[in-house]
């Protein structure tokens, strides 16, 4: 699936959380906001419960959560941690920041 407007790769993206812990819950908030701000329409979020999905982990060699894996564009990459450090996100996306309008 691509963006309507072709601009730019469309990213697809696996959060792995461990139920709804407070850590699981701020690495979610923190990566839908970093999509929204960054990504807007040209990526797909999955949130995938290790609980729930044990299996899931084996495919990506997931061994923390929570863990962010970078599935397209190549390369695949895996950033560990709650996501709160931005610039650290962004950087392991290979995208820079957005500029705020003004």
């Amino acid at each position: 699936m691509t963006s309507a407007d072709g601009s730019g790769d469309r990213y697809k993206l696996r959060l792995f959380v461990t139920g709804s812990t407070p850590r699981s819950a701020r690495a979610i908030a923190n990566m839908r906001r970093i999509c929204e701000e960054n990504l807007e329409g040209r990526y797909d979020l999955e949130v995938v419960d290790v609980y729930e999905n044990p299996n899931s982990t084996r495919e990506l060699q997931i061994v923390a959560t929570p863990t962010l894996v970078k599935v397209l564009p190549e390369p695949l990459r895996r950033i560990i941690g709650d996501l709160s450090d931005k610039e650290r996100v962004l950087a392991g996306l290979n995208l820079t920041p957005v500029k705020p309008a003004g």
